[in-house]
C-alpha cells in the first residue's frame, strides 16, 4: 500500500510524440509505454482541486496519447488517463472550496497530472459535482464522451441538420438520442453495415456505411435532402475530405480526433473562400473554460439526468485494478464493444 504521502499510478515511459502509425482502439505493447510506480502526490496550483480517485476510464484517445498519436505531447514520467471520478479532498481558491468533500467527474489537469492514479489534480472550474443518482460507472465516464456529445450537437442550429464520422462508436450513439430529442437530424457514417439500424433506432435520421459501393451516390442524395452544416469529425482521414468537400455553403469541417493514419486534404481550397466554408477543432476542455456559465451548466444537466433516467448508460466490459491493468488491459481491450475501467480500490 502507499504511503499517505505517496501513490501508485501508472506512468507514461516516453516523451513527446511518436512518428509511428498508431492503430485506433489498440494498445500494442503496454509495458513500453507505461509502468506502474509509487510516487509524490501531485500538489493542486492555484485555482485547482486534488481529488482521491476512485475510478478513472480507459477511451481510444487515452490509447492514442500514451502512443504518441495524440494532439498532445507525453510527459515521462507523468500519469497517464484523461478523466474518472471521486471526491475532492483539498484544493485552493473559491471555487475549489465549493467542491470540497463532493463527489465528482473530472478531466485531469495540466502539468502532468493523469487519472490513471490513486490521486489526481483538475482545475475547479471544470470538475462536476454529481448527481447522487449517477452510477459510478457513468461518472466515470461523464466528460469525454457524453459532455462533448451534448456541446457539439448543441453546435448545431435548432432543427437543422449535421453529419457525424464514427457514428458507431461510443459518442456517436450517444448523439444520436441527444440529437432526436433536440429536434436535431444526426446522418450517421459507419464503416459496416451491422450498427445501422440500431443507430437509426437511437435516433440518428441517416446512417451510411463509407465501405459501400454506393456511399458516394448516397451521400450525395442525403446532404440534398438534410442540408447539413456541421461534419463532427472523430476520424479525420481521407473519406472526411470527401464529405466535407461535398457540403454546401458556410459548411463548418468541426475535428474532435484523429483515428486513421490517412491524411485529410482540401480537395477543393476555392470553396473556403466562395462558399464560406471552415475547418476547425474542437477540445471540450477549451469549451468549459469558454462557455457561459449559465450554457455550461445548462449542458451538464442535461447530461446527468440522461444517465440517471437510463437514456444514456455506460457499458463496462471490464473492471481492471489499478495493480492489475498492465497486465490484464491488452485482453480487456479485445473483449468486447464496451468500456474498460480502472478502478483504485
Amino acid at each position: 500500500m502507499a504511503s499517505p504521502a505517496k501513490m501508485q499510478a501508472l506512468l507514461l515511459r516516453e516523451d513527446g510524440f511518436s512518428s509511428d502509425v498508431v492503430p485506433a482502439g489498440q494498445l500494442r505493447d503496454v509495458g513500453r509505454y507505461l509502468e506502474l510506480a509509487e510516487v509524490d502526490l501531485p500538489k493542486p496550483g492555484p485555482g485547482q482541486v486534488l481529488i482521491k480517485v476512485t475510478a478513472s476510464m480507459v477511451n481510444p484517445s487515452d490509447l492514442m496519447f500514451i502512443q504518441g498519436g495524440y494532439g498532445q505531447p507525453r510527459i515521462k514520467g507523468a500519469p497517464a488517463g484523461f478523466e474518472g471520478i471521486g471526491q475532492v479532498v483539498s484544493g485552493n481558491g473559491f471555487m475549489a472550496a465549493r467542491v470540497k468533500g463532493k463527489r465528482v467527474s473530472f478531466v485531469a489537469g495540466p502539468a502532468g497530472s493523469g487519472a490513471w492514479a490513486q490521486y489526481a489534480v483538475a482545475d475547479a472550474t471544470t470538475v462536476i459535482k454529481l448527481r447522487n443518482d449517477v452510477a459510478v460507472e457513468d461518472g466515470a465516464a461523464l466528460i469525454v464522451n457524453p459532455l462533448t456529445a451534448a456541446a457539439m450537437v448543441e453546435m448545431v442550429p435548432d432543427g437543422g441538420a449535421f453529419v457525424a464520422s464514427g457514428a458507431a462508436s461510443q459518442l456517436g450513439k450517444l448523439m444520436a438520442g441527444y440529437a432526436k430529442d433536440s429536434g436535431k437530424r444526426m446522418i450517421g457514417l459507419v464503416r459496416r453495415d451491422a450498427p445501422m439500424e440500431a443507430l437509426k433506432a437511437l435516433g440518428a435520421k441517416e446512417v451510411l456505411n463509407e465501405t459501400g459501393k454506393d456511399f458516394t451516390a448516397e451521400l450525395k442524395a442525403v446532404l440534398k435532402a438534410e442540408k447539413p452544416t456541421i461534419f463532427l469529425d472523430c476520424i479525420a482521414g481521407s473519406v472526411s475530405a470527401r464529405v466535407f468537400n461535398a457540403m454546401g455553403n458556410d459548411s463548418r469541417w468541426v475535428v474532435y480526433g484523429k483515428m486513421t493514419s490517412e491524411p485529410p486534404e482540401i480537395l477543393e481550397p476555392g470553396k473556403l473562400i466562395f462558399m464560406r466554408k471552415k475547418i476547425e477543432g474542437f477540445w471540450l476542455v477549451t469549451w468549459m473554460g469558454r462557455t457561459g456559465l449559465l450554457k455550461k451548466l445548462a449542458a451538464i444537466r442535461k447530461v446527468q439526468a440522461r444517465f440517471a433516467d437510463g437514456r444514456w448508460k455506460t457499458d463496462i466490459s471490464a473492471r481492471l485494478p489499478l495493480g492489475k491493468a498492465m497486465q490484464d488491459l491488452p485482453e480487456a481491450l479485445n473483449a468486447s464493444d464496451g468500456k474498460v475501467m480502472i478502478t483504485m480500490g
